[in-house]
């Protein structure tokens, strides 16, 4: 099969994927599809949004549709990092046997990360990074794909250990989940409160989605557009000669180079998923919010003045 015809069948089973996961999850369109390109560029997301927001239900419902095993971790202030990984343990005939743990799955749903000391958060992070572990000097591949999404409540954050800069930029997006608005509200409250329950169809396999993510790299992008994407971040720097005068009296630090290469790599996705061979600067646009949100630090003056890191953004959009 062609490229080209490989990106039409993405979209029509990208469209089929949504419809299955619209039976179960009402509105939050922009959670839905950036979830969905996370996956299609092999990256972790980091959803935020205070309770009730159906948060879990969205993680585990992708993972039915895309056919793929899902675990989820509740991180607590007693969480090990063995806890998340596995151990060895002596058996009978007393010797080591390694009992993997909750992370050898496809999905994983970290919540509450930001709930479990820096230790813990940094166990997970390597597993991120390197989609391996390494137990009393034995190394374990993850199986593929894997996928974390961690989610953060934006309230409450007594006794929570925020999550360092450095370990924030190994989250692809971070994806605001908004409260829904009337009508979805009424929809929800009826579709949960009766006896009849939503099943949904698993469209993909996980070999089929690992032939998504190199499809995706295939993808060319033109210099223009590149060039824009490498423009756009650096001027989120405020030390930059580039930087506008909103990010110098606003921003503490700006994105680093991996907020350039995830900026295309969603670019790509979601030019593929809308029926485009290349992406052009309006799908680096459309995807610029979620990828810097997290990699921007607001300064005092900033909070004071109630500026958010969204209105920044769109001001140099």
């Amino acid at each position: 099969m062609s490229d080209v015809q490989a990106v039409n069948d993405l979209v029509v089973k990208y469209n089929s994927l949504k419809t299955e996961i619209g039976k179960i999850i009402i509105g939050q369109e922009g959670a839905v599809n950036f979830t969905l390109l996370s996956f299609f560029c092999g990256g972790h997301s980091l959803l935020i949004g205070v309770p009730g927001l159906a948060k879990t239900l969205l993680v585990n419902t992708v993972s039915d549709v895309l056919g793929l095993k899902f675990n989820r971790i509740q991180f607590t202030p007693d969480l090990m990092p063995s806890d998340i990984l596995g151990s060895e343990i002596l058996d009978e005939n007393r010797q080591f046997k390694f009992i993997k743990g909750p992370i050898f799955s496809n999905i994983i749903l970290a919540d509450e990360i930001n709930r479990t000391p820096p230790k813990t958060q940094a166990a997970l992070l390597e597993a991120m990074q390197e989609r391996s572990v390494t137990i009393s000097g034995n190394h374990y591949k993850l199986e593929l794909p894997f996928f974390v999404l961690a989610t953060q409540n934006p309230i409450e954050q007594e006794g929570t250990y925020p999550l360092p800069e450095a370990q924030l930029d190994r989250f692809m997006f971070s994806i605001n989940l908004e409260y829904p608005t009337f009508k979805e509200e009424v929809e929800v409250v009826k579709s949960t409160t009766g006896n009849i329950q939503q099943k949904v169809s698993a469209i993909f396999s996980g070999d089929e989605i690992i032939a998504i993510q190199q499809l995706i790299r295939k993808i060319p992008v033109t210099d223009n557009v590149i060039e824009y994407a490498v423009g756009l971040v650096g001027k989120t720097r405020p030390k930059s000669e580039a930087a506008t005068e909103m990010v110098k009296s606003y921003l503490d630090w700006g994105a680093g180079p991996r907020a350039s290469q995830n900026l295309i790599l969603a670019a790509k996705a979601y030019a593929a998923v809308n029926g485009k061979y290349s992406p052009d600067i309006e799908d680096v646009k459309a995807v610029a919010i979620p990828i810097l949100a997290h990699r921007i630090v607001k300064n005092y003056k900033a909070e004071a003045e109630g500026i958010t890191v969204s209105y920044i953004i769109n001001s140099l959009l």
